[in-house]
């Protein structure tokens, strides 16, 4: 029997296709990458994790993410066993925190581009990963620490298996991969299950055989059954010895704490019965449209598209775009609600946009919106710029005291200046005919300017570096510190063990127990405390004034400061809760 013929879209690419797949993977890599290493962890999430990391690295304890003494069940250690490893592998806090979602963003592109390729063509792909690149919201969380741009490649990555096989198939080992990634995207966030939500499309696609939707033989619902099998493998691989070992610590009621609350309360209560981050039910709406520019500005044409599309039963453009639908209702039925929370949605928006860029792009109206674009935003920052450079007003005081920026000022708003100025140049060197060149070059000047400029300039504050260097220099080589009301990158850029009295415990109750610790030495002993927490037990005179940072007063003191038996108030202090 002859061999079949290989798909057109995946015969060799021409020296062209591999050219612009390269000037691609370039243009990523430096959108994404730069600025790495040149920043620490920044609030509100990115210290927790890397603390968690640190401490697994130097406790041997990967299991159990800590939080100082306390275990940390907020979210699983999916993202906290990458940050480690990839500290294993560099040696360089600086750059192993940041090479997780730098890798993850790099990877959801190169999967979208595969499925752009393999449904279409290759210059479709290249839409694809570029629509992708151009959202203003995929980019600024892959520029930070955090676990969403880990979700969204593990989403992306469940949704190439899935569609390899029920468009491209059928192809039962992507299948199960698929599920797998899934499984893994479960225990990164909890949500990864909602990749599997695209075997509900496929199903109506299937039963009224629309076109591309793979036909799979009758008696392959065995197959169907190993897809559960492979996720629950992959959730296992951290669940199974997480409850075996919590199990060991029937003696110590932390740990079955742990379990109940990360698989329980931080799930499905979290999303029932949600406690913090309370939207209405279209809050998503205009996250939609402003968040995920400039690639909400193609809505106007490829909202007519996809509905040609989805008439003339074309499965490509139902099976992304149904996912869509359900994860936005899924989202949108919870009270809680932030806009990270749909950014899985953004590869497979992107991935049947890039169909119709290309004919898009050659329309006036598109040009038009896309030159209205940069005209506002490089002329937002221009505006603002020259706003704070000359009239110096007192929001930007503001701004630089509530972050504990003491540096030259008007750095911040050259930056601006510098942004605005770059994207308007691009706009007069390519103008309309040319715009989406102009787009591309503009968000390339702004995260450049991003990761260059600003994080050198705004590190020391936002990362509490600067006061925590400060701290160090109080303390002699035999001196000990503990901390009160403290927060993660306090205890990460101290630079030296640090003791702790637990981080969601009173306030009143760690002041408590830190005041008799630090009576056994008074001599060598300091605590290091948020004000708020010491109530009107510190003398102030005998205590210095560590300064302000990341919205916080900081003092620190010998136990000659602390008055005999007094015990604070419980504090009201905002708590971080950006995850």
């Amino acid at each position: 029997m002859a061999s079949a013929a290989p798909h057109p879209n995946l015969l060799r690419a021409s020296v062209s296709e591999r050219r612009r797949f390269w000037l691609l993977a370039l243009f990523a890599i430096l959108m994404l990458g730069l600025g790495i290493g040149l920043r620490n962890p920044w609030p509100s999430d990115e210290p927790r994790f890397t603390l968690a990391a640190k401490q697994m690295v130097e406790s041997g304890d990967w299991l159990f993410p800590h939080r100082g003494v306390e275990l940390y069940a907020d979210k699983p250690p999916m993202l906290m066993w990458l940050e480690a490893a990839s500290f294993e592998i560099v040696r360089n806090w600086r750059i192993a925190f940041m090479l997780p979602s730098f890798l993850s963003a790099l990877g959801t592109l190169l999967l979208v581009y595969d499925l752009g390729r393999r449904l279409w063509n290759r210059k479709v792909g290249i839409y694809a990963a570029m629509a992708t690149l151009m959202c203003i919201q995929f980019v600024f969380q892959a520029k930070r620490a955090q676990i969403d741009p880990l979700v969204v490649f593990f989403i992306t990555a469940a949704n190439w298996g899935l569609l390899r096989h029920l468009l491209c198939g059928p192809n039962w080992r992507m299948y199960w991969f698929g599920c797998f990634c899934a499984g893994l995207g479960v225990i990164t966030k909890g949500v990864g299950f909602l990749a599997l939500l695209m075997l509900l499309p496929y199903l109506g696609a299937a039963v009224r055989r629309w076109d591309g939707a793979t036909q799979m033989a009758p008696g392959a619902w065995w197959r169907w059954l190993l897809g559960l099998v492979a996720t629950l493998a992959a959730i296992g691989l951290w669940l199974v010895p997480m409850l075996l070992a919590a199990r060991a610590h029937t003696d110590n009621p932390i740990y079955a704490a742990y379990v109940n609350n990360i698989l329980f309360h931080q799930t499905a209560g979290r999303y029932a019965h949600a406690w913090h981050h309370v939207q209405s039910k279209f809050y998503y709406l205009p996250i939609m449209l402003y968040a995920w520019l400039p690639l909400s500005l193609t809505y106007p044409g490829t909202f007519p598209r996809w509905w040609q599309a989805l008439k003339a039963k074309d499965a490509r453009i139902l099976l992304p775009l149904g996912w869509i639908v359900l994860v936005l209702l899924f989202f949108s039925a919870s009270a809680g609600k932030r806009d990270v929370y749909i950014l899985p949605i953004v590869p497979m928006l992107a991935l049947i946009t890039a169909p119709y860029l290309e004919a898009m792009l050659s329309t006036r109206w598109l040009r038009a919106l896309c030159t209205a674009f940069l005209v506002v935003m490089g002329g937002g920052m221009l505006a603002l710029g020259a706003y704070a450079l000359l009239a110096h007003p007192a929001f930007a005081t503001k701004l630089a005291y509530e972050r504990g920026f003491d540096g030259p000022a008007d750095s911040l708003w050259w930056m601006c200046i510098v942004i605005g100025a770059a994207q308007w140049l691009l706009l007069a060197i390519f103008r309309l005919r040319r715009v989406h060149f102009a787009i591309a070059g503009g968000m390339l000047a702004l995260w450049s300017v991003v990761g260059l400029w600003a994080y050198p300039l705004l590190n020391g504050s936002s990362s509490a570096s600067e006061l925590m260097a400060n701290v160090r220099t109080r303390l002699a080589a035999q001196d000990e510190i503990a901390m009160v009301d403290w927060k993660e990158q306090n205890m990460l850029m101290l630079g030296r063990p640090a003791i702790d009295f637990g981080f969601n415990a009173p306030t009143s109750q760690q002041f408590a127990q830190a005041a008799q610790w630090q009576i056994a030495a008074p001599a060598t002993r300091w605590l290091f405390v948020q004000e708020p927490a010491m109530g009107h037990c510190v003398d102030r005179s005998k205590a210095i004034n560590m300064g302000h940072a990341n919205r916080r007063d900081w003092w620190l003191f010998k136990a000659d400061a602390v008055v005999p038996g007094c015990v604070p108030p419980p504090a009201s202090t905002d708590e971080d809760t950006g995850e």
